[in-house]
Protein backbone atom coordinates (compact mmCIF):
# COMPACT_ATOMS: atom_id res chain seq x y z
CA UNK A 1 0.00 0.00 0.00
CA UNK A 2 3.02 2.47 1.37
CA UNK A 3 4.26 1.39 -2.57
CA UNK A 4 1.05 2.08 -4.05
CA UNK A 5 0.78 5.67 -2.85
CA UNK A 6 4.16 6.57 -3.21
CA UNK A 7 4.09 5.85 -6.76
CA UNK A 8 0.97 8.00 -7.01
CA UNK A 9 2.33 11.22 -5.16
CA UNK A 10 5.51 10.85 -7.50
CA UNK A 11 3.25 10.17 -10.99
CA UNK A 12 1.17 13.34 -9.87
CA UNK A 13 4.42 15.20 -9.19
CA UNK A 14 5.92 14.16 -12.64
CA UNK A 15 2.17 15.23 -14.67
CA UNK A 16 2.63 18.95 -13.24
CA UNK A 17 5.78 19.37 -13.80
CA UNK A 18 4.92 18.21 -17.59
CA UNK A 19 2.55 20.64 -17.57
CA UNK A 20 4.39 23.88 -16.87
CA UNK A 21 6.60 25.78 -19.45
CA UNK A 22 10.20 24.91 -19.23
CA UNK A 23 12.00 28.06 -19.83
CA UNK A 24 15.87 28.83 -19.58
CA UNK A 25 16.94 31.97 -19.01
CA UNK A 26 20.44 33.74 -20.05
CA UNK A 27 20.27 36.01 -16.98
CA UNK A 28 18.65 36.54 -13.46
CA UNK A 29 17.11 39.98 -14.88
CA UNK A 30 15.27 37.81 -17.12
CA UNK A 31 14.81 35.30 -14.45
CA UNK A 32 13.25 37.64 -11.64
CA UNK A 33 10.63 38.82 -14.27
CA UNK A 34 9.83 35.30 -15.84
CA UNK A 35 8.92 34.21 -11.89
CA UNK A 36 7.00 36.90 -11.77
CA UNK A 37 5.19 36.45 -14.88
CA UNK A 38 5.01 33.16 -14.92
CA UNK A 39 4.17 31.98 -11.07
CA UNK A 40 3.02 28.65 -11.19
CA UNK A 41 3.12 27.88 -14.62
CA UNK A 42 6.37 27.80 -15.68
CA UNK A 43 9.42 26.06 -14.32
CA UNK A 44 12.45 27.84 -14.74
CA UNK A 45 16.07 27.66 -14.76
CA UNK A 46 18.92 30.66 -14.82
CA UNK A 47 22.44 29.93 -16.64
CA UNK A 48 24.45 32.43 -15.81
CA UNK A 49 24.76 33.20 -12.32
CA UNK A 50 24.16 36.62 -10.87
CA UNK A 51 27.29 37.78 -9.56
CA UNK A 52 29.40 37.16 -12.83
CA UNK A 53 29.50 38.94 -16.11
CA UNK A 54 27.90 37.35 -18.91
CA UNK A 55 31.29 37.69 -21.27
CA UNK A 56 33.11 36.19 -18.47
CA UNK A 57 30.95 32.84 -18.56
CA UNK A 58 31.94 29.42 -19.60
CA UNK A 59 29.60 27.28 -20.68
CA UNK A 60 29.12 23.42 -18.78
CA UNK A 61 27.22 20.07 -19.21
CA UNK A 62 24.64 20.94 -17.11
CA UNK A 63 23.99 23.83 -18.79
CA UNK A 64 23.67 22.01 -22.07
CA UNK A 65 21.12 19.78 -20.47
CA UNK A 66 18.86 22.44 -19.26
CA UNK A 67 18.54 23.68 -22.45
CA UNK A 68 17.68 20.30 -24.34
CA UNK A 69 14.60 19.83 -21.59
CA UNK A 70 13.66 23.24 -22.44
CA UNK A 71 10.80 24.78 -24.48
CA UNK A 72 11.90 28.30 -24.42
CA UNK A 73 15.04 30.05 -24.11
CA UNK A 74 15.17 33.84 -23.29
CA UNK A 75 18.46 35.92 -23.93
CA UNK A 76 18.92 39.68 -23.30
CA UNK A 77 20.96 39.87 -26.76
CA UNK A 78 24.02 41.21 -25.72
CA UNK A 79 27.26 41.16 -27.05
CA UNK A 80 28.62 39.28 -23.79
CA UNK A 81 26.31 36.10 -24.71
CA UNK A 82 28.39 35.07 -27.33
CA UNK A 83 28.45 31.33 -26.17
CA UNK A 84 24.26 31.01 -26.79
CA UNK A 85 24.31 29.58 -30.27
CA UNK A 86 26.92 27.35 -29.28
CA UNK A 87 25.11 26.18 -26.66
CA UNK A 88 21.53 25.88 -28.49
CA UNK A 89 23.53 23.79 -31.25
CA UNK A 90 25.10 21.39 -28.73
CA UNK A 91 21.43 20.72 -26.66
CA UNK A 92 20.40 20.18 -29.81
CA UNK A 93 16.28 20.49 -29.17
CA UNK A 94 14.39 20.69 -32.34
CA UNK A 95 11.00 21.93 -30.11
CA UNK A 96 13.15 24.55 -28.42
CA UNK A 97 12.18 27.96 -28.91
CA UNK A 98 14.83 31.07 -28.50
CA UNK A 99 13.72 34.29 -28.18
CA UNK A 100 16.26 37.71 -27.84
CA UNK A 101 15.05 40.16 -26.40
CA UNK A 102 17.18 42.75 -28.08
CA UNK A 103 17.02 45.43 -25.13
CA UNK A 104 20.70 46.97 -24.23
CA UNK A 105 22.27 47.50 -21.61
CA UNK A 106 25.00 50.14 -21.72
CA UNK A 107 25.21 53.82 -20.66
CA UNK A 108 22.31 54.94 -22.13
CA UNK A 109 20.33 52.14 -20.91
CA UNK A 110 20.37 50.10 -17.81
CA UNK A 111 17.50 46.97 -16.91
CA UNK A 112 17.56 48.31 -13.64
CA UNK A 113 16.01 51.35 -14.11
CA UNK A 114 11.96 51.12 -14.28
CA UNK A 115 11.37 52.49 -17.85
CA UNK A 116 13.73 49.35 -19.18
CA UNK A 117 12.36 46.69 -16.43
CA UNK A 118 9.03 47.90 -18.20
CA UNK A 119 10.27 46.97 -21.51
CA UNK A 120 12.17 43.99 -20.43
CA UNK A 121 7.85 43.18 -18.72
CA UNK A 122 6.62 43.34 -22.09
CA UNK A 123 8.67 41.52 -24.23
CA UNK A 124 9.11 38.04 -21.84
CA UNK A 125 5.14 38.22 -21.19
CA UNK A 126 5.26 38.58 -25.12
CA UNK A 127 7.37 35.39 -25.90
CA UNK A 128 5.16 33.25 -22.83
CA UNK A 129 2.77 34.01 -24.30
CA UNK A 130 3.06 33.26 -27.55
CA UNK A 131 5.06 30.03 -26.46
CA UNK A 132 1.74 29.24 -24.07
CA UNK A 133 -1.00 30.87 -25.84
CA UNK A 134 -3.04 28.42 -23.36
CA UNK A 135 -1.50 30.78 -20.44
CA UNK A 136 -1.61 33.91 -22.08
CA UNK A 137 -4.54 35.47 -20.13
CA UNK A 138 -2.72 34.75 -17.27
CA UNK A 139 0.64 35.95 -18.25
CA UNK A 140 -0.92 39.52 -19.10
CA UNK A 141 -2.48 40.07 -16.26
CA UNK A 142 0.37 38.97 -13.95
CA UNK A 143 2.23 41.34 -16.19
CA UNK A 144 -0.07 44.12 -15.47
CA UNK A 145 -0.07 43.49 -12.19
CA UNK A 146 4.07 43.36 -11.85
CA UNK A 147 4.08 46.81 -14.05
CA UNK A 148 1.96 48.75 -11.70
CA UNK A 149 4.55 47.22 -9.22
CA UNK A 150 7.33 48.82 -10.71
CA UNK A 151 5.31 52.68 -11.39
CA UNK A 152 5.11 52.38 -7.35
CA UNK A 153 8.62 51.13 -6.47
CA UNK A 154 9.48 54.46 -8.75
CA UNK A 155 7.60 56.62 -7.00
CA UNK A 156 8.89 55.16 -3.65
CA UNK A 157 12.42 55.72 -4.83
CA UNK A 158 12.06 59.05 -6.03
CA UNK A 159 10.57 60.39 -2.99
CA UNK A 160 13.01 58.64 -1.11
CA UNK A 161 15.79 60.75 -2.82
CA UNK A 162 13.83 64.00 -3.20
CA UNK A 163 15.41 66.26 -0.62
CA UNK A 164 19.02 64.39 -1.09
CA UNK A 165 20.52 66.58 -3.55
CA UNK A 166 22.15 64.04 -5.09
CA UNK A 167 22.64 66.52 -8.68
CA UNK A 168 25.09 68.31 -5.93
CA UNK A 169 27.73 65.02 -6.28
CA UNK A 170 30.00 64.11 -8.68
CA UNK A 171 30.69 60.55 -9.59
CA UNK A 172 33.19 58.49 -12.22
CA UNK A 173 30.75 55.25 -12.59
CA UNK A 174 30.97 52.07 -14.54
CA UNK A 175 29.69 52.52 -17.97
CA UNK A 176 27.45 49.62 -16.93
CA UNK A 177 25.91 52.26 -13.97
CA UNK A 178 25.37 55.27 -15.31
CA UNK A 179 22.46 55.23 -17.32
CA UNK A 180 20.71 54.31 -13.52
CA UNK A 181 22.69 56.72 -11.36
CA UNK A 182 21.38 59.33 -14.07
CA UNK A 183 17.84 57.69 -13.39
CA UNK A 184 18.65 58.26 -9.52
CA UNK A 185 19.95 61.68 -10.28
CA UNK A 186 23.68 61.69 -9.36
CA UNK A 187 25.39 64.22 -11.83
CA UNK A 188 27.68 61.64 -13.70
CA UNK A 189 31.02 63.51 -14.59
CA UNK A 190 32.50 60.92 -16.97
CA UNK A 191 32.24 56.66 -17.13
CA UNK A 192 34.52 54.23 -18.15
CA UNK A 193 34.68 50.49 -19.49
CA UNK A 194 35.88 46.70 -18.50
CA UNK A 195 38.85 46.73 -16.17
CA UNK A 196 41.21 45.86 -19.84
CA UNK A 197 40.56 49.16 -21.15
CA UNK A 198 41.53 50.66 -18.19
CA UNK A 199 44.81 51.35 -19.35
CA UNK A 200 47.35 54.17 -17.92
CA UNK A 201 46.58 56.90 -20.12
CA UNK A 202 42.69 56.11 -19.79
CA UNK A 203 43.14 56.30 -16.01
CA UNK A 204 45.07 59.61 -16.14
CA UNK A 205 42.52 60.94 -17.99
CA UNK A 206 40.06 59.78 -15.86
CA UNK A 207 41.88 61.31 -12.98
CA UNK A 208 42.44 64.52 -14.77
CA UNK A 209 38.47 64.78 -15.02
CA UNK A 210 37.68 63.67 -11.56
CA UNK A 211 40.18 66.36 -10.38
CA UNK A 212 38.49 69.21 -12.46
CA UNK A 213 34.91 68.39 -12.01
CA UNK A 214 36.08 68.07 -7.83
CA UNK A 215 34.72 64.51 -8.35
CA UNK A 216 34.10 62.99 -4.54
CA UNK A 217 32.38 59.09 -5.57
CA UNK A 218 33.66 56.07 -7.63
CA UNK A 219 31.28 53.89 -8.29
CA UNK A 220 31.91 50.05 -9.97
CA UNK A 221 29.74 47.57 -11.22
CA UNK A 222 29.63 44.24 -9.11
CA UNK A 223 29.36 42.08 -12.47
CA UNK A 224 31.88 43.54 -14.93
CA UNK A 225 35.11 44.32 -12.63
CA UNK A 226 34.08 45.15 -8.96
CA UNK A 227 37.53 47.04 -7.98
CA UNK A 228 38.22 48.04 -12.09
CA UNK A 229 37.63 52.14 -10.38
CA UNK A 230 39.51 51.29 -7.22
CA UNK A 231 42.95 52.99 -8.98
CA UNK A 232 41.14 56.04 -9.45
CA UNK A 233 39.25 56.35 -6.03
CA UNK A 234 42.85 56.21 -4.74
CA UNK A 235 44.53 58.48 -6.55
CA UNK A 236 41.75 61.00 -6.53
CA UNK A 237 41.22 60.25 -2.33
CA UNK A 238 37.56 59.79 -2.91
CA UNK A 239 35.21 57.57 -1.59
CA UNK A 240 34.14 54.45 -3.57
CA UNK A 241 31.05 51.66 -3.67
CA UNK A 242 29.95 48.81 -5.52
CA UNK A 243 26.30 48.70 -7.06
CA UNK A 244 24.90 45.46 -8.78
CA UNK A 245 23.06 45.48 -12.12
CA UNK A 246 21.31 41.92 -11.38
CA UNK A 247 19.14 40.46 -8.99
CA UNK A 248 20.87 38.35 -7.06
CA UNK A 249 24.22 39.64 -6.85
CA UNK A 250 23.87 40.82 -3.36
CA UNK A 251 22.36 38.39 -0.66
CA UNK A 252 18.84 39.11 -0.21
CA UNK A 253 18.09 40.81 -3.51
CA UNK A 254 16.80 38.15 -5.79
CA UNK A 255 13.79 40.45 -6.54
CA UNK A 256 13.84 43.53 -9.05
CA UNK A 257 12.50 45.71 -5.86
CA UNK A 258 14.99 43.97 -3.29
CA UNK A 259 18.23 45.19 -5.79
CA UNK A 260 17.18 48.56 -6.31
CA UNK A 261 16.84 48.91 -2.91
CA UNK A 262 20.17 47.09 -2.03
CA UNK A 263 21.80 50.19 -4.36
CA UNK A 264 19.80 53.18 -3.13
CA UNK A 265 20.95 52.12 0.55
CA UNK A 266 24.54 52.02 -0.56
CA UNK A 267 24.50 55.01 -2.67
CA UNK A 268 22.68 57.39 0.32
CA UNK A 269 25.03 55.77 3.09
CA UNK A 270 28.00 56.68 0.17
CA UNK A 271 26.21 60.65 0.03
CA UNK A 272 25.71 60.46 4.20
CA UNK A 273 29.46 60.65 4.71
Amino acid sequence: MAALIASSVLSGCTDENQNKLKVVTSTSLILSIVERIGGEMVDVVNIIPPAQCPGHFDVSPGDVQKLAEADLFLLAGWQGEMFSQELIDSANNPDLTVVTLDIPSNPQSNWMTPAVQQEAVGKITAALSRVDTENSAAYQDSAAEYKDKIEAKAAEVKGKLAGENLSSINVICSGMQAAFLNWVGLNVVTFYGRPDSLTPKVVKELVDKGREAEVTLIIDNLQSGQDTGAGVAEELGCQRIILSNFPGGFDNTETWEKAIDRNIDLILEAAGK
